[in-house]
């Protein structure tokens, strides 16, 4: 995947309706906006460089000791931190996935190894991606559900991938950011096993929930404390800056927002893939607050000529061009988006 390309340019992209950014629909909570601004009269400080009531808020929330979190500017800085830290010289990771896993690996001369996802096999992992893991792997990423096909694995796979990781003394990098969108989160989680394995780090963002991608706020849990100890070194002073750990904190406290949100989002994702494939596009089995779909070569063009944008999936490793996807909007604009896609299909 080519580095910087991303949903949500809409500052190239002007006056469209834009479907490539996966973040909630609702926009960000005014509760939020106003922390924002509240934060602006200390601006003239530094930030914390502890982020203490940030990290008190999370650990309070999530039930994970403070000592086991670390946060980030965004959930890529924790990703790059990790890297630091880690200094790997073997990575495997199933692609297509997120771009900033391999970026990371790159930047501290790490070889990867990449585990393809087959279509025909609804871009699923295979038990065969854990016999890939062996005592020359050192750190493997897994995203659930994964970016940008929205397949969610069980916690049986997930844990077995930990154990393997940990029986051959490499890290597992578990991306969770996409995991509040799934209905019964819990049985997906591997929160609540961080003790059992200390060679785990999930991963965990603001921005995709809270709608807060311009704030840049995320963060790593993880029990081993001297891991977490060596991201610290790793990671400049400062690095999440206090609008950020003020638009945190407020968010945490957004529970009618995130219910409402979910359940909104879940009925129209559940919707949108229906009539998207009824239009003729092959659909994937996406968990997550996006759909992922296959159409013509030229869709994404067609698409922004009606001012609607997708993401072209295009530069993922492991895709062509025709892959698609697109974010779960409100519904007068997936309504849009189904009407646009009927228009362009042939």
């Amino acid at each position: 995947m080519s580095n910087h390309v991303h949903g949500g340019d809409i500052y190239r992209y002007k006056n469209v309706m834009d479907f490539s950014s996966n973040c909630n629909p609702f926009g960000t909570p005014e509760s939020v906006k106003k922390a924002i601004c509240r934060a602006a009269e200390d601006v003239h400080n530094y930030p914390d460089v502890e982020y203490t009531r940030l990290k008190e808020k999370l650990a309070g929330e999530t039930g994970i000791p403070e000592e086991s979190i670390f946060c980030g500017n965004g959930a890529a800085e924790v990703i790059f931190c990790a890297a630091a830290a880690l200094k790997p010289k073997k990575a495997l990771i199933p692609v297509p996935a997120f771009a900033e896993y391999e970026q990371a690996l790159r930047a501290c001369g790490c070889t990867t190894d990449y585990y393809m996802l087959s279509e025909e096999k609804g871009f699923r992992p295979g038990y065969d991606f854990i016999d890939r893991i062996d005592e020359t792997t050192d750190v493997v990423f897994i995203c659930n559900p994964a970016n940008p096909t929205g397949v969610l694995l069980d916690r049986e796979f997930v844990e077995t991938t930990a154990v393997k990781c940990r029986e051959n003394g490499a890290v597992l990098i578990l991306d969770e950011c996409f995991l509040d969108f799934v209905e019964d989160k819990e049985s997906y989680t591997m929160t609540g096993l961080l003790e059992e394995y200390p060679n785990m780090l999930i991963l965990k963002a603001f921005t995709k929930l809270y709608a807060m991608a311009g704030v840049r706020l995320g963060y790593g849990l993880c029990s081993d404390k001297a891991f977490i100890e060596k991201m610290r070194d790793s990671v400049q002073p400062w690095n999440v800056s206090t609008p950020a750990q003020y638009a945190g904190i407020a968010a945490l406290d957004e529970k009618e927002y995130v219910n409402k949100s979910l359940t909104e989002i879940r009925s129209e994702r559940d919707r949108l893939r229906k009539a998207v494939e009824d239009i003729g596009f092959t659909v994937y089995q996406s968990s997550a607050n996006y759909i992922f779909f296959r159409g013509q070569k030229n869709l994404w063009e067609k698409c922004l000529a009606e001012g609607v944008m997708l993401r072209d999936c295009s530069n993922y490793r492991g895709l062509e061009k025709g892959y698609y996807r697109a974010a779960v909007r409100l519904k007068e604009e997936n309504d849009r988006l189904i009407e646009v896609l009927r228009k362009v299909k042939d």
